[in-house]
């Protein structure tokens, strides 16, 4: 029979208080950025290939949340970017725009996806970011550019802007239907 301890042997350390998840956010060489950004792509051009490769994940480490921070982290930076730009183009003070980039990443994004993923499911979390991504392509960016057609006042300017949050929602909940179809478990 096997001994059930090991004496002599120092016992284990304890847990450390962050999650290697959260430690990895601060270094940028263990993220896999070309992989992330092979996903945002596939996520708004055929969003099946990477919840196939998410089984895939589940199969080879046994988990279904990613372990790589990295989309969560160019996302973040995305955002901020974006938000900077509107406020730059809607010409805001300063202090405006750092209300906004941090209302966008923090409330829209972070606070949203906790809402979403019930308060700290990690798969679900991961969704929520797969889903939000193409979204934030159709409102972030895609409007944007548009916006100068958008801020006319009429009928066709109103359809056009209900069309593209019609769009990009309705594409969130097809992307989070995709992310919670593949799971056993639910």
């Amino acid at each position: 029979m096997l001994p059930t301890s090991s004496k002599g042997r120092m016992p284990s350390r304890p847990n450390p208080i962050l999650p290697q998840y959260l430690r990895r956010i601060v270094k940028w060489q263990q993220m896999d950025i070309e992989y992330t950004f092979w996903q945002m792509l596939h996520l708004c051009t055929s969003p099946k290939v990477v919840y196939q490769h998410t089984k895939y994940h589940k199969q080879t480490k046994n988990q279904w949340a990613r372990d790589d921070p990295a989309f969560i982290v160019i996302c973040i930076l995305l955002l901020a970017v974006s938000a900077v730009a509107y406020s730059a183009a809607y010409d805001h003070s300063t202090g405006h725009a750092v209300f906004v980039v941090l209302s966008v990443t923090c409330v829209h994004f972070l606070l949203a996806g906790a809402i979403v993923a019930t308060f700290c499911w990690l798969y679900a979390f991961d969704v929520h970011c797969n889903s939000f991504f193409p979204m934030f392509i159709v409102l972030y960016v895609i409007h944007f550019f548009i916006s100068p057609l958008l801020v006319a006042h009429g009928f066709v300017p109103l359809l056009l802007s209900n069309l593209i949050f019609t769009v990009a929602i309705s594409y969130y909940h097809y992307l989070n239907f995709l992310g919670y179809d593949g799971n056993n478990f639910l």
